[in-house]
Formats: structure tokens, sequence, C-alpha cells
């Protein structure tokens, strides 16, 4: 989701971002901490998955391309979202790998903002449908060695097409208006049987958004925003957890994106609007079965540049049908 005015916000995986007075907050959402322990492996084989994931973000200070905080008598954001995905695996090889898709629809429950001025700055929330997201991958692995599993990893290709609802006007809305391309890399490494580290890596591309806030850059000198495109970036999710039981696993959760080229309005690069954020938290995973399976995450964000800070909540559902 991405937010039309002076800068948007990402608050969610592909539901929605938000606007404030500073030269940046253009990226689309992303997966920010949804995915973390075990990633780089599914939990049952081939066959047919469902994910259901429940995400609150909460957020009371904006931050500039320097660190600082935006000059506004409030700086409230809370967000709250719904991403269903559903995923097939097969049970044939391509290049030693069992290939797949996935497709995810997020959804925007509740969004509010308030920047003490009646959101003359930050906009107003819109809840609805987000854009839709198709991702072909390959996942190898697991390879099994003497004590249990070792390694597992999947390369996946997601495109997000602009299906989503969206209103130039709008502060938050759950659709970008503009295609992405967010190619990513996971794995899983078994450092004992109970013992495990995961990682994701993505390369965001993101296309043009046509139809933006016309008056959004007025504060940057552009009289008028005819298209506008947001820069390039990194991101990717970490993770590191220990079976304490065999259903019960406990461990620690982090993400961290960071903008490698600028964004631009009307062709031109707009100056200091790189974005940057960081969080960290604990987590938990619960399987009830080797099909049934939930994770509750939370995140606390720091070194924050173009984007809100504040803390996320995320809880995951999984279910494989055998």
């Amino acid at each position: 989701m991405s937010i039309s005015r002076a800068t948007p916000v990402l608050a969610l995986v592909a539901t929605c971002c938000i606007a404030a007075p500073a030269a940046a907050y253009e990226l689309p959402s992303v997966n920010l901490g949804l995915t973390t322990f075990i990633d780089g492996a599914p939990p049952a084989g081939a066959g047919w998955y469902v994910s259901e994931f429940l995400q609150y973000y909460t957020a009371d200070k904006l931050r500039d391309s320097k660190g600082e905080r935006v000059a506004l008598p409030k700086q409230d954001i809370e967000v709250t979202s719904l991403v269903s995905q559903a995923i097939w695996m097969s049970s044939d090889k391509l290049l030693g790998a069992n290939y797949g898709v996935t497709v995810l629809l997020p959804a925007v429950l509740e969004a509010k903002t308030n920047d003490g001025l009646n959101n003359a700055a930050l906009g107003e929330g819109q809840s609805g449908i987000g854009d839709l997201i198709v991702g072909p991958f390959l996942q190898w692995g697991p390879y099994m060695g003497a004590n249990g599993p070792t390694y597992a990893h999947r390369f996946e290709f997601d495109v997000s097409l602009p299906t989503g609802e969206y209103d130039n006007r709008n502060g938050i809305n759950p659709g970008s208006n503009h295609w992405t391309i967010n190619p990513y890399w996971s794995g899983t490494y078994w450092l004992t049987p109970k013992w495990t580290v995961s990682t994701r890596l993505w390369y965001l591309w993101s296309g043009t958004n046509t139809d933006p806030n016309p008056g959004a850059f007025a504060a940057q000198g552009i009289a008028t925003a005819n298209d506008m495109r947001p820069g390039q970036a990194f991101h990717m999710n970490f993770a590191t957890e220990y079976a304490v039981t065999p259903q019960l696993r406990l461990g620690i959760n982090g993400y961290w994106l960071k903008q490698t080229t600028e964004s631009e309005v009307n062709g031109h690069s707009l100056s200091g609007s790189k974005e940057q954020v960081f969080g960290i938290g604990p987590g938990v995973l619960y399987s009830f079965s080797q099909q049934d399976h939930v994770f509750f995450n939370a995140y606390t964000e720091s070194h924050v540049r173009n984007r809100p800070e504040g803390e996320r909540y995320v809880i995951r559902y999984v279910h494989n049908f055998k």
C-alpha cells in the first residue's frame, strides 16, 4: 500500500504505506517480519498449504532522512491488516528442486492516522483489498544428515500487480498503484536437531505510479507531481529458534530494509528519499501437528530513516492439506 501525500509509510506486507511531510516514505509495502522460523523449508513436503497473517502495526514517531523526528503536533499511526496466502508445491522435480507457486492477497482491516492537524499532513487511512502477489518458486531440500535435516533453501520470483484499492487523496491506501518485482532467496540451516537459523533476502524493484497526489511534493519544490517511482531496496528477515519441546519453539526474529536508490518524481531523482529500518524481537512457534502451526512474532523498530518508527505484532497460522 502506499501513501500519496508528502510521503508514504510502509506499515505491512503488501498492505499499506503512509504519507508524511518529508521527502520520502514512497516505498510500497513488503514482507517485514511476516516470515521467520524454519523459513527455508516447507513443514510437510509437497501439496497444498494455506497461511493467514494477522498483523498490527503502531507508530508514534515519523523520522526524516537524518533520523530526526518530523515536526508535527502528533505522529500516530495504527494499521491492522490480514494477508491470505495459498501455496502449491509439486512432488515432481525441476533443476533438482520441487517447483510450485504462491498467491497472496492482502487487506487493510483498519487504518488510523492522527497528525494533530486534522490529518492535513498525513491524510486519512483507507481500508480495503490490497495488491495481488503471485510468485513461482523452486524448493530444494531439506537435505538429510545422520541426525536429521541439515539444510533447505528456496528461490521465489514475486510480482505484485496493481489491483488494490487506491485513491491519491488518501494518506493510507490498500493498493500502491504500480507494479513491483520482489524476488527472494530463503534458507534454513540446522545447527543441531533442535536449533536452526533462517534468513530470507529480497531485492525490490518498483514501477511508476502515474496518479500520485499532485501536491505531495510541494515542500520539495515540485509544484505538480505527474508520476512517482519508488527507489530500489534490499530487505531481509532473519530468525533463530530452539525446540524447547517437540511442539514448542522459542527464539528471536528480526528484519532490515535499506533503500539503495533515490525515488523519482516526474522522472527526476528526489534527493534525500532513501528509507531504512531495523526491527527485532521475540518469537514463538507452536506445532499442533505436522500439518498445523501457529507463529507469534513481535518487533521493536530502530535505526529508522524516512519512515515511521514503531512496533509490529504478527500472528500467522499455516495449514497443510494432507
